[in-house]
């Protein structure tokens, strides 16, 4: 079996949490003060997720790039992958808030939209 001691960030109380695992099994979660504790140790121990937010770059406009994010968290382990295929895209000007850019990102089931206009 092993430990692993995470921090919570799903409310301001910053509880200390250690997660029990044995393989990828979770056996137990102590610490947390809130069962939202619980839940994010549980999904932090055995796939960490985070959104994904970076640039694309626009052609045709004003401006040179668009700030752009997961709509939901993808695997963090996806993340090296994820900013190849950023690199490899680009959108064409004028774009809104919320263009999707790709639909499924990595085949996560998240889109990459964009979070603000580009000219």
């Amino acid at each position: 079996m092993t430990e692993k001691k995470l921090v919570c960030v799903s409310c301001p109380m910053g509880c200390e949490l250690t997660v029990v695992l044995e393989g990828k099994k979770i056996v137990s979660v102590s610490g947390n003060r809130c069962p939202r504790g619980e839940e994010y140790a549980r999904s932090e121990a055995v796939e960490p997720r985070r959104v994904l937010m970076t640039l694309v770059r626009v052609e045709g406009g004003r401006d040179r790039v668009v700030s752009v994010k997961t709509d939901r968290p993808i695997p963090l382990r996806l993340f090296p992958k994820a900013m190849a295929r950023v690199r490899e895209l680009s959108v064409r000007a004028p774009v809104t808030i919320g263009t999707v850019i790709e639909e499924n990102f990595l085949s996560t089931g998240a889109n990459l939209v964009t979070t603000r206009p580009a000219r």
